[in-house]
């Protein structure tokens, strides 16, 4: 069997390629893909493969974009972190997903289902009519709450409640709308794909903020913006970086 990953992360890659490999010994990775743009290109140039695995949160945006741009023709799995009734309108359409981490008894009910689909032939799916009658708008894909751990005990923090993140020596934060401080085992660069870029903005490259979190917008040193956030702290500076302030604004004025 000749399969694409279509992935972002690293481990997941490896993870699923090592259960597939298990599964089907004569199994063939074609290519792992990390980005929509990559995908666009990777179907535009090579034949289709028999089955396609694809994340759907990749690292320039959702997955559901690729279908925008190119025909895909071969039957998609989808793995994701999100249990989002969404995706119930795939599973009608002969399409199956798998909620991360993947599970190999999943895993392989996935193939089954794939391989008597295969075998009679009829996976037929109007990618753009799937899409168009989705129930809910993809925005439901992103972030909802992350897992956090306080002392000795394990809390969740909901991203509604989420005032700002930030990067400090390479750990990062969630600010609350109480003041209060969170872990987040998740990078700026990726919270930046997973968070409803509605509500939420990247002002550089180590901060990201909540619309609702915004007091005070000020012009500052070399054509940059400062923000006054709340909750206010005085150890915390948010500069919107020169080269974001044009989408900033266009963000602001949506």
């Amino acid at each position: 069997m000749q399969v694409l990953i279509i992935e972002d992360e690293f481990h997941a890659v490896q993870y699923l390629s090592g259960l597939l490999r298990d599964l089907i010994p004569e199994l063939t990775i074609l290519a792992t893909i990390d980005t929509v743009e990559d995908a666009v290109e990777w179907f535009k140039t090579n034949a289709a493969p028999e089955l396609v695995f694809m994340d759907i949160q990749l690292a320039d945006g959702l997955s559901f974009d690729i279908f925008k741009h190119v025909e895909v023709s071969a039957p998609v799995i989808f793995t994701t972190a999100f249990d989002q009734y969404t995706l119930r309108a795939f599973k009608l359409n002969s399409i199956d997903y798998l909620l991360k981490p993947v599970e190999p008894e999943e895993l392989q009910a996935a193939l089954a289902k794939y391989s008597k689909y295969h075998q009679t032939q009829t996976l037929t799916t109007d990618w753009q009519q799937l899409l168009a009658n989705l129930p809910i708008h993809q925005n439901d894909a992103y972030r909802q709450r992350f897992l956090t751990k306080q002392g000795k005990s394990l809390t969740y923090l909901l991203t509604d409640d989420i005032a700002y993140l930030y990067s400090d020596e390479g750990i990062t934060f969630a600010i609350d709308k109480q003041g209060k401080r969170f872990v987040i085992d998740a990078t700026i660069d990726r919270l930046h794909t997973e968070l409803d870029p509605k509500d939420f903005f990247r002002i550089n490259r180590g901060q990201i903020i909540h619309v609702k979190s915004i007091q005070q917008i000020d012009s500052w040193f070399s054509h940059r913006l400062k923000l006054k956030l709340s909750p206010h702290n005085e150890q915390h500076e948010h500069v919107v970086s020169r080269d974001r302030v044009k989408d900033f604004k266009g963000w602001l004025d949506h």
